[in-house]
Formats: C-alpha cells, structure tokens, sequence
C-alpha cells in the first residue's frame, strides 16, 4: 500500500507541475462536479451512514453531511473570482514608487485524513476549500464507517480523474504511511492523541499541517441566563448525532443555586425532542460497539463514585443508541471529566461567581467551542475578553460552525489552523508577495560607499521605516 499511496501522489505532482495555473473556470468547474456528484450519490450515502452507525436519522445526514457541504460549495463559486484576484498591499514610504501585491497560489497536492462522525462534510468541507484554491487532493476517509467511506470513494471516481482527486481506503497502518507522504499541506480531523501523530509525521517532510480536534468545550450558564432557553440548546448541542460533534458541550457550568433548575430544563428538551426516548426516530445511535462500552463505563464510574445520573427512559431496541445522560457534579478525577466525552452523556458542575468559573475553564486545555447563555451583555463581555477558545457562540450551541463567513478552527491542543469560506482557500493557497520596482527609486541611497550624505540620509530613514 505505501508505493501505492507513493504512486498516486507522484501522479497528481507531476499534473499539478504540467498545469502549475489553475483557472477560475478549471475550478468553478471541479466545484460543479461535486457538487452533481454529491447529489446523485445522496441516498446511497444516506443510507450507508445509517448503515454503519446502527442508526442514524436521515434528515441529521443530509442536513449535517450533505446540505452542509452543498451550502459550502454555494459560497465557495460565489467569491471565488474574487478571493483569487491580485491583492494590493501598503508599501513603506523609504521604497515608493514601488507597489506590493500578493498572489494567491495553488500549494500543489492536499492530503485529507477525515474522520467518522460527520464522515461526508468532514471529508468533502475541506476538500471544497482545497479544489478552490486550485489543489489537488488525495482522501483518506475514516475505517470506521467503511460504507460511507467505499461510497465516497465511488462519488470521487465518478466526478474526478485520478490525477484531480483520489480516494485511499484502509486502517490505522494506512493513516500513518498517509500521514508520512510528503503532500504540499496535510489536513487532519480527529482526537488529538492521533492528531500528535499525523503532525509528528509531516513534521519529518516539513509538510505543513491543518489539525481540527476537539476537547471539552463547556457550556456557561451565567446567573442572567434564561434557563429553559438554555437547556433547550444545550439539549440540542449535546442530542445532535447523539453528542458526537467535536464542538458539541462537554459539560455544563451552572451556579450551583440552579443545579436543579438547569438539569430540569435540560432533561425536560430531552424529552420534548425524543417523546419515544431513545428509540425516538430522531435519535441517532453510537457508532461502534467499542464507544458504546467506554460510554456506559464512564456513567458506571461517575455513579459509582456518588454522582446522581439523570438518564432518559427507553429502550434502544436494536441498534446501538445511548440514551441522552445528565451527570450532576461528578468528581474531576474519573474519565468523565479527563477525556472528551463524545457521546450525549452531559456533566453538570456547580460553580458559586463567575471567577470560579472562568478559572475552571483557564485550568484546562483551550476548548475548539465555548458557549456562553447570559441574558445579560456584560456577562457575555466577560468570557469574550478573558477566554481564549476555537469559537465562541452566545445564547446558542454549535451554529458558528455553519458561518462560511467565518474561520473555523481550534486554539492549542483544539487544534490549529482554520478553514470554511475565503479562511479555507487562504490556507490551502500560498500567498506569494511580490514587489514590483519602479525604475526611478531612492534605493540608491542604501548603495556602499555609506559616506557623507548617504550616511545621513539612511539615519533619517530610520524614521520612515
């Protein structure tokens, strides 16, 4: 498999050599395709989500994986023309008539490693901001929902040449001989333990890297908050695709005076959501059997340890859902509260003023979300001046990730790099500067001999620089 993947990046490197320009109508053209092929395969895709999940509902997949994607594409060949134009830049006064520009560059060949969880937008997203900055791209979808993975793979041989975009499919031993290829940029979403290995890996070509990971990103409830409209979205964050969202909650900040209040109003959407509990048609199941295991370990070990468990009632019939789980102040120390959760199994922690909470949260890694409900504006002020997060959405969960108007992205261990909308052609682009040197200029001045009026002269530009 390794000179197989060798093989395949030598072919794309030696077209992108041939055809280093890409035009506006070579990629408007490539985003069409994708579009057409996205299309055609919808119910295929749909259903082999589904497939691999146990369950999964299909308004959650075109939404999520499909329309997501579509809508990125939209903004994509709408700006297109102009996120590719020449850019003017300020040029110091010391080297006028000079004029500065920069050029917007195709990098050459992408590599994508997408993951499970959203496993169409999470592929497709990326790849979408990659075809307009002029790349190439080779996927490497996620194993672990291998007939999504094996359709994606037949709607990419369908829209593209080999030489355009090509899918690689495998396991672990795949994604490390993938991370190790020497591409022009690497794009991973995952954990971040294995995505401390996808950079170690490109580290030894110097190939640069895009990591979106994910950690414990906390909802906020400040004491102006309207409760019941903040457990409906926090409901609603935590139950999308059963809690399997990078930027869903993690766990949930309350003052601890309204630690019963909350848990109500949260519980209370739950039931309002899925009035059949988890085998509500809305509701979507664990991906594997493996999650669903370390899911019921991590509430037997919060029960086990004195935390009150709030769980929604029913049966999951036979798939693998996990029903929707409140944990009231759980101790730090267990799983719970050391790992992301990735599941909707959400912890409730007391906190009694707001500079306790905000140190809860400093203490930790920099979040990929936080979400803060104050009805209050200077409450919200505060956790904007002095938090630092991937993304911040006030008196909701989730939706900042659907802004194509804005970078998306992590902050430390969340991750590094942004993507989505003009963000994610500049980081799939070389923005090469260029300076352009009119003939009659004073950069004689800075010509040896540095004698007599020379001399002078450079010292006064040192206030011109």
């Amino acid at each position: 498999m390794t000179q197989a993947l060798k093989d395949i990046l030598a072919h794309q490197q030696a077209a992108q050599r041939l055809s280093p320009v890409v035009e506006l109508e070579t990629r408007l053209d490539r985003l069409e395709r994708l579009t057409n092929a996205l299309l055609a395969s919808e119910p295929r895709l749909i259903a082999a989500i589904s497939e691999d999940f146990s369950y999964r509902p299909d308004i959650e997949s075109r939404v999520y994986d499909v329309d997501l994607v579509l809508g990125e594409i939209r903004h994509a060949k709408r700006h297109l023309k102009r996120w590719m134009k020449i850019r003017r830049a300020p040029v110091p006064l010391i080297y006028k008539p000079a004029r500065a520009e920069t050029h917007p560059q195709p990098l050459g060949v992408v590599g994508i490693i997408s993951p499970w969880n959203f496993p169409v937008q999470l592929a497709l997203a990326p790849m979408v901001a990659a075809l307009a900055a002029g790349n190439r791209v080779i996927l490497k979808p996620s194993e672990l929902t291998p007939r999504t993975s094996e359709e994606l793979a037949s709607l990419i041989e369908d829209a593209f040449t080999e030489e355009e975009v090509a899918t690689v499919l495998g396991g672990p031993e795949v994604a490390a001989a993938f991370s190790a290829l020497p591409f022009d940029h690497l794009f991973f979403t995952g954990s971040t333990g294995v995505g401390r290995k996808v950079a170690e890996a490109a580290a030894k070509n110097l190939t640069p890297v895009t990591l979106e990971l994910g950690g414990k990103s906390p909802a906020v409830v400040m004491p102006s908050a309207d409760l019941d409209r903040a457990g409906r979205r926090i409901a609603w964050g935590k139950a999308m695709n059963a809690g399997q969202v990078c930027v869903a909650p993690d766990y949930v900040l309350v003052p601890r005076k309204k630690m019963l209040p909350m848990s109500d109003a949260i519980m209370g959407a739950f039931m309002h959501f899925f009035p059949d509990g988890p085998e509500s048609a809305d509701y979507a199941a664990v991906v594997s059997d493996r999650h669903l295991a370390r899911l019921n370990a991590m509430v037997k070990e919060a029960e086990e340890r004195g935390a009150k468990i709030f769980r929604l009632e029913g049966e999951a019939g036979n798939t693998r859902k996990f029903a929707p789980t409140l944990v009231l102040d759980p101790p730090q120390d267990i799983a719970l509260m050391q790992e992301e959760i990735f599941g909707p199994v959400l912890p409730l922690i007391p906190y009694d003023d707001p500079k306790e909470a905000l140190e809860f949260v400093a203490g930790r890694d920099h979040p990929l979300a936080l979400y803060v409900f104050a009805e209050e504006r200077a409450e919200q002020d505060l956790w904007l001046a002095r938090s630092l997060s991937g993304g911040v959405t006030v008196n909701d969960t989730a939706i900042h990730v659907g802004f194509g108007s804005l970078p998306f992205g992590g902050v430390g261990a969340s991750g590094q790099g942004r993507y989505h909308g003009r963000y994610g052609f500049e980081t799939f682009s070389h923005l090469k500067p260029v300076v352009r040197q009119a003939k009659w200029n004073g950069m004689a001045l800075a010509e040896p001999p540095f004698k007599g009026w020379r001399k002078r002269a450079l010292k006064m530009m040192r206030k011109l620089m």
